[in-house]
Order: structure tokens, then C-alpha cells, then sequence
């Protein structure tokens, strides 16, 4: 069984931030921080002090954690980025909010001396024999350390105060990774320690000024006379006095919350994936009475699309995706009188229709819509149909041609839109063939419900706009707003860009005068995507394939992320460093990291996923180059090789870190240290070890950065999440097995083997064996000793006897 801690965190947006450039104005961004590791950054919104963001992680945490910090910073093109503030929230703080946090928080100065990170190594003891008693402080070393110095290293040494005495170890020169081996003495009073501590601080030494803080850690005296203590032990800053500053550098809206599971293995969730699957498997059950029906049911508004996400997942994994669908579009036709209405809400089909394009559909978007989308981001063109908003001197200076009036800027503004919306629609129109066929029979079947729903002449557009509402609305006009958060740019639009996009995608949505002239313009089209419409849903069933899910939706070779980086390969010329990176074109699969000198070189090295040991950044400084990664794999043979890689910004090497991390999150046997430095000159430049073969000296990260969408189908994690959800509705459910069903006969289920048996009870039974299995695993868990055997899972447990 598998805990797992997720940190699901959305940087909404932010407000009132004070300007950093001479401009007036500011280029902010957020980086998030779980106990001091960078494990997401958002991208730059240029020139605004209210800036929207809408960038969700979901953040797989091995381990526990301590707390979450989202700072705010400055990008600059020239020099180190300016620090804005910061926002931090502890574990206990979100914990205590059963929901999470959804809200705005004002943002904190930044200050250096509380600015730690790293752990340090230690070993506390007082010998039993021996008069007067000595506390003995074995400084072995520390790890990880803040950079205090312009080179990216410090230069640190650890003072021990106890008992009114201080003493200092020597000092390790140019590492974040000291190793001192010091063993401190300190004489201690006769009588009880009282409440008297150990402090261990770590600073960096200067020769100039004064002295930086790294961190420190408190030990009660007393625990140390009775218990020894040996570990590593997170730094800790100085304790906190920032006051509120009332809102002087702004606030972040932040919506933040802390899901911690325990996974059990697969098969204990599958009598769970039957009751699921069985009115897809077994149809003609009553409406109310299925799996499905009851989980709409307990559903709330905030949690629907989670759990419309885990059942398309748990549905692709099993080939049923589309007649999952079809269920619940056919429940919602059922309840809707006016066609007008039709999927206006978001209810649980709405939600699932969305997450299923997103989720098998997002290749067939890239291809549809990246080509316009680029050209639109290039060009940077002003475009305004609001006249309210119009900026003649803006389009003054751009055009140099003297004075403009509004009907220019207008004339303008529409042609531009109509090229863009000409070149949208045509790409669109001509990709029927492009569509995942899964995607086609999906809304083949949707047509087909809404002609049995509504077969009447006067309605006969329905079967085109419940369609495109899907299609248009919630796939590709979201795309076309946002394109960051489809992948579809590294960045998100400059305003100008972003007027565009805005402009483009209320094409069809807009009712103020102003936009009349755009929807003039896509009425020549209309006939077009009616056809295209008709087109989509022309696939034949057997083009899906029957059983588990199309091997095409997730094929494994499909490429996550391209272009062009520099690596080099450890063990390589020690000289001349700067030019030991080559130019090359990367791709990254879920099978391999491969790279040639160009996408049509046929010669091509490969890295493995499988063989991948850790993923990690590298030290600045070590090549004499900024933002370099590097991936360790061991090969068939056992050997450890290293490549590193170089990217063009901060912003790259974390988005390749991320995708290299997500896709080697399944590996066993990952390093749970290794060395952000190379080897060079002897040493290690990191911790500066002689040994090439010395153990890591950094921790490895494990943390990986997920969307709710782009996650690997995992059926076990997703049925745990719909038992969660489930178990809301346990006091209705036993109510409404107390009663029975209405009109006192029990409601039979058509699957074999089921026959007579309430559909209440067995939703009930599979709930109450996930608990008692839960409980038994909690219990394996905890006990001291060798782990128990664990329970059997339901499908293999001895059958009751009487």
C-alpha cells in the first residue's frame, strides 16, 4: 500500500504589487517552494501589477512536509531578478482548513536571515562515565546550504552555544556542502539541565562585513542527557517577528489544498470498479440505482471536476470511456425540458465531456491551433473593437502615420481578427480526419441521444450546437484565451497579444454592440463547421476498437516535449568547460530522452526512461554557465553515466526538469542522493570529495509537479479518490437500506451472479471492505516488528460462513 501526500496549489493571481521598473510597472512572476525546494514556477505576465496567472499543480510529496512558500519576484532582462515578496503558509495551517485555503494573503517582505535552507548532520551524546559530566557535539556535516556568495557557494562553519559557552568549527571554503568531522566539548553544571538548549547555528564567513546566516537547530538539554541523538536535521530560521504590513507590497490569491491518502493495491479497489463500471457492463438498472447515479448525487460543485477527471481516467483505462459518456449525457437529457439549456451548467456529464478532450484530445489541439496561435503571439499586432478601450496615440506611435481615427483603428482591427479567425476556422474545419476516433465516436453518440431527446423539425440545430458547445466553448476557445495553461506557449500573452486572444475568443459569446461586425464575419463559415460537425461523427464503432483502451490514445513513443537544448556528457574534456556543451534537438517520450544535432539527423543518442536514477539541477557555477540539469542513468551493466544538459532560461530548465521527472516517477531504485556539482580537477566540485566514487551530497528530489489531466492513468489512486467520495453518502445509503427499496421489493441488478441482491447493500459491503482493509494496512503500518501478512482483498477473502 502506498501513502501518498498531494499539495494541490493554484496561483490564481495578484494585485497592488509595487512597480520594480522605471517603466512604472513590473514583469511578476511566482515561484512555488515546499520546504525550501523550488517545485513549480509560474510564468511572466508582462507589465501589470494586478496579474492573472490560473496556473494549477498538483505536487506528489513522497515524504511529509513542513510548508509552502510562494514568492513573488521581478523578472529583469539585465541582472538578478528583483524579490517582491513572499507568502508562506505552514503545514498545520493548511491542514486545518478541511476545504484548504482559498484566498487572498497579503505578501511579506523577503528577509536573508530567514532565507535558510539545507540540513545538518549531527551527533549528540553525553558519556555515562566520567566526572564532571561532558556533552560531546560531533559535527559531521551539512548539506544543501543557501548560496551566499557571488560565486553560487559559501563559505560555512557551525557555532555551538550550550551552558553559557560558545565554540565554532574551522571553516570549509567555497561549498554548500561542508564536511567537518569536529567533535565539540562542552563541560556541564552539576544539578537537573532545567529547560537550558544546545543551539547549532550555521554561518557563512566573510572576510569583508559581517557574517551571513544559514540556519540554525535547537536541542532541549535534557532530552540529549537521557536520549543520544544522531541524524540529519532541517535549519531552521531565526524565530519570526515580521509584523503585518498591511497589504504595502500587495496580495496573492492562493488556493491551496492538502490531500493525504493511503493506496491500497489494485485489486482491492476492483469489486469498487464493477459496481462503477455496471450499468455500462449490465444496462437496464433502475436510474437511481447505480454506482454512477449515487456519486453524481453526493457530488458538490467544487469537487465535480476531480471527480470527472478520475472517472474518465478509471472508464480509459477499462475501454469504456464513450459508453461512460453516453450514461451520464443520457441521464442529463432526461432531466432537461428546454433545449436552450442543454450542458449550460457543470454538472458531473459536462465536467467528464470536458476532462475526456482534454485528457485524449490535447495532441489533436497542438496540431489544430498551435500554427495560428504562434503567428498571433509573433506578430504582436493592436487590435480594439471597444471604443471605450480604443488608444489612438498607442496606435499613432505604432503606425507613424499621424493622427488616426476610431474608424481606422476599427477597420483594422477587423480585418486583422478576420485573418486570424479565417486561419482558426480552416484548420479546424479540415481535421476531421486528425480527431482522435475516440473523440468522433464520443460525439457521435452524443448526437444520437439529443435527436432521440428532442426529434421535433424546430429543433433540429440542437444536435449541431450541443456539439460545438463542447468542441467550440469548452475546448477550443479556452485554448485560445489561455494558451499557456494548454501548453500551446511557454508564456503567457503580453497584454496586446492578449487583447487578441480575448478578442477571438468570445467570437459567438459577446453581446455588446461593439463585437457585431466579428460575428458578421463568422456567419460565412457557419455552413462549414456544419458540415465539419457532420463530418466528425461519421466514424464507425469498429474504427474504436472493442476491450481495454486504444493503444493510440497513450501511445507510449508519443513525444511530451521537444527542442533545442546543449548537453555534454560527465567525464568529457576537463578543459575549457564553456565549450564543452553541444547544440542539440531533444526529444522526450515516456519510453526515452533522445537528442541528434537537428530534427532531421537519422543519428540519434537515447537515454532510456527506465534506466533514469534522479533528475536534479546542477550548481551554478560548475560549468561556468547558468541553468543546467542533469540526468543520471544506470545502465544493464550497473554503471552509473551522467549527462548534463544546458537550457536557455530559468524558466526552460524547470519546465524540463518537470517533464523528465513525471515521466521517470514510476521508476524503482531512484538515487536518494547525488552530487549537483562534476567531478573536476581531483575533486568534487560541490562538497569537494577526492573520491569520484563518494556517496551524493545532495538529497535527490522526488517532488514532481502534475496537472489534475495531464496525470498517468493510475486506476488504483483514481478509485480511491471516488471511495472518498462515496463515503459521504454512507448515512443516506444505510438509510436507505433500512428501508428497502420503494415499494418494498428489492431492486435486482441484471448482471449474473447479483440476482435479488439490493444495490444498496453492495455498494455498502464494497465500502465497508475498503474500511476494514484501510484500517488493516493502518494497523500493519504502525506495529512495531516485523509487518503482518495483509489482509486478503475482497475478491479473494473466504466466503462467510453460518
Amino acid at each position: 500500500m502506498a501513502k501518498t501526500t498531494s499539495l494541490r496549489c493554484r496561483v490564481v493571481e495578484g494585485k497592488d504589487l509595487p512597480a520594480k521598473d522605471v517603466s512604472g510597472s513590473s514583469d511578476p512572476y511566482c515561484v512555488v517552494k515546499v520546504d525550501n525546494e523550488v517545485v513549480a514556477r509560474t510564468a511572466t505576465v508582462w507589465k501589470s501589477l494586478n496579474p492573472f496567472w490560473g496556473e494549477e499543480y498538483t505536487l506528489r510529496l513522497p515524504r511529509g512536509f513542513h510548508s509552502l512558500a510562494v514568492y513573488v519576484l521581478d523578472e529583469d532582462i539585465i541582472g538578478q531578478d528583483d524579490v517582491i515578496g513572499k507568502v508562506s503558509l505552514s503545514r498545520q495551517q493548511i491542514s486545518a482548513e478541511p476545504r484548504g485555503v482559498d484566498s487572498w494573503l497579503s505578501l511579506a517582505p523577503v528577509d536573508p536571515d530567514k532565507e535558510v535552507q539545507g540540513e545538518i548532520h549531527l551527533e549528540l551524546w553525553v558519556p555515562e562515565q566520567g566526572h564532571p559530566r561532558v556533552l560531546r557535539c560531533h559535527l559531521i556535516e551539512a548539506r544543501d546550504l543557501a548560496p551566499r556568495d557571488l560565486s553560487g557557494t559559501s563559505d560555512p562553519f557551525a557555532r555551538v552555544s550550550c551552558c553559557g559557552h560558545t565554540l565554532e568549527t574551522a571553516v570549509i571554503k567555497k561549498t554548500r556542502f561542508p564536511h567537518w568531522d569536529e567533535v565539540l566539548e562542552f563541560e556541564l553544571a552539576e544539578g537537573e539541565p532545567g529547560e537550558t538548549v544546545l543551539s547549532v547555528e550555521v554561518w557563512d564567513w566573510d572576510i569583508v562585513g559581517k557574517n551571513d546566516f544559514l540556519g540554525r537547530v535547537e536541542f532541549p538539554l535534557d532530552t540529549i542527557c537521557t536520549d543520544p541523538t544522531k541524524g540529519w536535521f532541517q535549519l531552521l530560521p531565526f524565530p519570526s517577528t515580521t509584523e503585518d504590513h498591511g497589504g504595502q507590497l500587495g496580495a496573492l490569491r492562493l488556493a491551496v489544498q492538502l490531500v493525504e491518502d493511503r493506496v491500497l493495491p489494485p485489486p482491492y479497489y476492483q469489486p469498487l470498479i464493477q459496481l462503477l463500471t455496471e450499468p455500462i457492463l449490465c444496462p437496464g438498472q433502475p436510474p437511481a440505482g447505480t454506482a454512477l447515479a449515487i456519486l453524481e448525487e453526493v457530488t458538490l460543485g467544487e469537487s465535480r471536476q476531480d471527480v470527472a477527471t478520475k472517472l474518465v481516467k478509471i472508464f480509459l483505462g477499462q475501454g469504456l470511456a464513450v459508453p461512460l459518456l453516453d450514461y451520464l449525457i443520457s441521464r442529463e437529457l432526461a432531466r432537461t425540458t428546454d433545449p436552450n439549456t442543454l450542458f449550460r451548467s457543470n454538472s458531473l456529464a459536462s465536467k467528464s465531456v470536458e476532462q475526456f478532450m482534454k485528457v485524449v484530445g490535447l495532441p489533436y489541439l497542438h496540431e489544430v491551433l498551435k500554427p495560428v496561435v504562434n503567428r498571433i503571439f509573433e506578430e504582436k499586432k493592436y487590435v480594439e473593437l471597444d471604443p471605450g478601450k480604443m488608444d489612438l496615440s498607442r496606435s499613432r506611435r505604432i503606425s507613424f502615420k499621424g493622427s488616426l481615427s476610431e474608424a481606422w483603428v476599427r477597420e483594422s482591427s477587423l480585418e486583422l481578427l478576420k485573418g486570424y479567425l479565417g486561419d482558426i476556422v480552416d484548420a479546424i474545419v479540415g481535421s476531421v480526419e486528425k480527431c482522435p476516433v475516440v473523440m468522433r465516436m464520443a460525439f457521435k453518440q452524443l448526437r444520437r441521444r439529443v435527436e432521440e431527446r428532442f426529434p421535433s423539425a424546430q429543433h433540429e440545430e440542437v444536435r449541431y450546437f450541443s456539439i460545438s458547445g463542447f468542441l467550440f466553448l469548452r475546448f477550443f476557445a479556452p485554448a485560445v484565451l489561455t494558451p499557456k495553461l494548454f501548453s500551446l506557449r511557454e508564456q503567457h500573452a503580453d497584454p496586446r497579444t492578449g487583447r487578441t486572444l480575448l478578442l477571438l475568443a468570445k467570437l459567438g459569446q459577446g453581446k455588446e454592440p461593439w463585437m457585431a461586425p466579428l460575428h458578421a464575419v463568422l456567419l460565412p463559415s457557419v455552413t462549414r463547421v456544419k458540415a465539419f460537425l457532420d463530418s466528425l461523427v461519421t466514424a464507425e464503432s469498429t474504427e474504436a476498437g472493442e476491450g481495454p483502451m486504444p493503444p493510440a490514445l497513450f501511445h507510449p513513443s508519443a513525444t511530451i516535449k521537444e527542442g533545442y537544448l546543449h548537453t555534454r556528457v560527465a567525464g568529457g574534456a576537463a578543459l575549457l568547460p564553456r565549450f564543452a556543451f553541444k547544440k542539440r534537438y531533444f526529444w522526450l517520450s515516456s519510453e526515452a530522452l533522445t537528442y541528434s544535432k537537428s530534427p532531421e539527423w537519422q543519428v540519434r543518442c537515447s537515454i532510456p526512461v527506465p534506466w533514469m536514477r534522479a533528475v536534479e539541477r546542477v550548481d551554478e557555477g560548475t560549468f561556468q554557465h547558468p541553468h543546467v540539469m542533469q540526468i543520471v542513468a544506470q545502465d544493464d551493466a550497473g554503471q552509473l553515466h551522467t549527462t548534463y544538459i544546458q537550457c536557455k532560461s530559468a524558466q526552460e530548465l524547470w519546465q524540463w526538469l518537470w517533464a523528465v521527472r513525471q515521466a521517470s516517477s514510476a521508476n524503482e531504485a531512484m538515487l536518494p542522493t547525488c552530487h549537483p556539482g562534476t567531478f573536476r580537477a581531483g575533486r568534487w566540485t560541490c562538497c569537494l570529495q577526492p573520491a569520484c566514487t563518494a556517496p551524493g551530497c545532495s538529497r535527490t528530489h522526488s517532488t514532481v509537479a502534475l496537472g489534475e489531466w495531464s496525470d498517468p492513468l493510475d486506476p488504483a489512486a483514481a478509485a480511491q479518490t471516488l471511495y472518498g467520495h462515496l463515503r459521504q453518502a454512507g448515512a443516506r445509503l444505510r438509510a436507505a437500506g433500512a428501508e428497502g427499496p420503494e415499494g418494498g421489493a428489492a431492486s435486482e441488478p441484471p448482471c449474473p451472479g447479483q440476482a435479488g441482491e439490493p444495490f444498496e447493500g453492495r455498494l455498502q459491503a464494497v465500502l465497508r471492505d475498503l474500511d476494514i482493509a484501510h484500517d488493516a494496512f493502518a494497523r500493519r503500518d504502525s506495529a512495531p516488528g516485523p509487518p503482518p501478512p495483509p489482509p486478503p482483498p475482497p475478491s479473494l477473502a473466504p466466503a462467510p460462513t453460518t
